[in-house]
């Protein structure tokens, strides 16, 4: 359970040469920061006079963002989770043809299993995406510049989570099952980073 860890403990783990945690647990990590980030600006606007017109807003969001952040905290290990039935795929026996065909069938499964979490950190990094503008436009002046860092965090969890699906997709057998899961990221990589590129500028441009 690498979401249980300190810091210092997951950072360890990352950095040994054990499989897990890897690029998907550091893309869920970088998401779930985003998002953290995001609810400090929520929290930092709640029960202020100056933003007493965006309460029921920012309560609305960071009911939102709360679910969220859970839901990236659990893909840290279900990444690893994944990883597992792949890495035991890999190994399996290949002399024979009946043993090259179940290999095959089973690196197929495990394939799109794999692809199913970095996908996941990809849509609900964007989901996040979708509402920090909200948090930019009526969240808290004195920490405008966390937003910033929140899309920052969020992109990184978008684009790294992103190369975590393609080294799967391009070992698949199945080509149209990689091409759809490939056109699925592709399409949430350029809409992502755009969204993340345009709120981090609006915030550097409010603050300079």
């Amino acid at each position: 359970m690498f979401k249980n860890k300190s810091i210092e403990e997951f950072i360890d783990a990352l950095s040994s040469k054990q499989p897990v945690p890897s690029g998907g647990g550091a893309s869920a990590l970088a998401g779930t920061m985003g998002t953290a980030l995001a609810s400090m600006v929520g929290n930092l606007t709640l029960g202020k006079k100056r933003y007493a017109d965006v309460q029921e807003d920012i309560i609305i969001l960071q009911q939102k963002v709360s679910v969220l952040t859970e839901e990236l905290m659990e893909l840290i290990d279900k990444d690893a989770e994944v990883f597992l039935p792949l890495s035991k795929a890999y190994s399996l026996p290949s002399t024979t043809d009946e043993e090259k065909e179940y290999k095959d069938k089973v690196m197929e499964e495990a394939l799109n299993t794999a692809c199913s979490v970095p996908v996941s950190i990809m849509e609900k990094s964007y989901e996040m995406l979708l509402l920090l503008g909200e948090y930019a436009e009526k969240g808290s002046r004195i920490a405008i510049s966390d937003v910033a860092v929140s899309a920052v965090m969020l992109r990184a969890a978008i684009t790294g989570a992103s190369v975590n699906v393609y080294i799967n997709t391009k070992a698949m057998r199945d080509r149209n099952r990689a091409e759809q899961l490939n056109s699925h990221c592709d399409d949430i990589m350029e809409k992502g980073k755009k969204l993340a590129d345009e709120i981090f500028e609006r915030v550097e441009k409010n603050l300079r």
